[in-house]
């Protein structure tokens, strides 16, 4: 393999990984732009996962075929609204600790899921392989430009449908009315009531797509890379997924390159492995690098980072 080669895989590989990081941090960047801090993430990837996976599987059963991976998409997207419901009930109508409810939810989702998994799969604690998950496109006449080609327009369909959510959600935050209330209750909340928009509503809104997306996040993982769930299907990408927002500024955009910088941490831990000079390091090593390259850049960012104002605050109308 020539050096276009491995930048072009490196690159690919890149976007394979980044494509449910970004998902899941635009979900959070919903909840948190609406004033809820979203500590869940990474439940809400892990029931996502395990949605996408049994849905999928009867799908397959019931002979739908090549439809059987976009039904594990939906699936996962409403079960991870179901969840997130969860927090946003905890949080918004009776003002619990949202750290502490989004730290419940992570703990919850796990164990729920695999309990389910052993009780629909005869106590095995793994769905079976799928037989039908996505597979690269190829972008027709692009997919054969040098390097480009193999790079970028050779992908899973998430990948593409992930970027153009990502920025149409730019212009949804940030040109529209919608977007403009909500990121109103996530800085002002009692301004914002006091003009008659509904913090409870639009909070609810935030919570509830964060849930989607998230949910969304983890089915990529399980209907592109692992074909099946099990209990170490997420491992840590919900919150590697809520550093790329912070150190996104909960900006769409920022999240996306942010995304990205992880998603290039993860290809180098495969890439490495692949070199003779990575025999003389354990391979924990390239296994934990993804995690301690997200504390450094946490350490730099959190202090730099403007978080809306209102987050973590629990709205009370009478305190207005």
């Amino acid at each position: 393999m020539n050096v276009v080669d491995v930048i072009g895989q490196l690159i690919n590989t890149t976007l394979v990984f980044s494509t449910a990081l970004i998902f899941t941090a635009l979900g959070g960047m919903y909840s948190e732009r609406s004033g809820v801090v979203n500590i869940g993430l990474e439940g809400l990837m892990v029931s996502g996962a395990f949605a996408a996976a049994v849905a999928t599987e009867y799908a397959i059963q019931a002979g739908l075929g090549n439809a059987s991976p976009w039904i594990g998409l939906v699936a996962a997207a409403i079960y991870g609204v179901l969840v997130s419901l969860l927090h946003a009930v905890s949080t918004i109508t009776f003002r619990a600790d949202q750290t502490v409810v989004g730290v419940v939810i992570n703990i919850f989702s796990l164990g729920l899921s695999l309990y389910l998994t052993k009780s629909l799969y005869d106590g095995s604690g793994q769905t079976p392989q799928l037989a039908n998950v996505f597979h690269k496109w190829k972008i027709p006449y692009l997919s054969d430009i040098p390097l480009l080609g193999k790079a970028i327009f050779t992908a899973y369909p998430t990948t593409y449908i992930v970027i153009i959510l990502a920025v149409v959600s730019y212009f949804v935050l940030f040109r529209t009315p919608f977007g403009l209330r909500l990121r109103a209750v996530g800085e002002h909340p009692s301004s914002a009531d006091t003009v008659g928009i509904s913090v409870t509503k639009y909070r609810y809104i935030g919570v509830l797509l964060s849930g989607a997306l998230a949910g969304l996040g983890g089915a990529t993982i399980t209907l592109t890379t692992t074909s099946s769930f099990a209990h170490n299907t997420i491992s840590g990408q919900g919150f590697i997924a809520l550093a790329a927002l912070i150190f996104g500024k909960w900006n769409p955009l920022g999240v996306v390159g942010a995304a990205m910088f992880f998603g290039l941490a993860q290809a180098l831990r495969s890439f490495a492995q692949l070199f003779e000079f990575s025999k003389q390091i354990p391979v924990e090593f390239f296994y934990m690098l993804p995690y301690v390259l997200t504390l450094v850049v946490l350490a730099g960012a959190v202090g730099r980072s403007n978080a809306p104002s209102a987050l973590g605050q629990p709205y009370d109308p009478a305190k207005r």
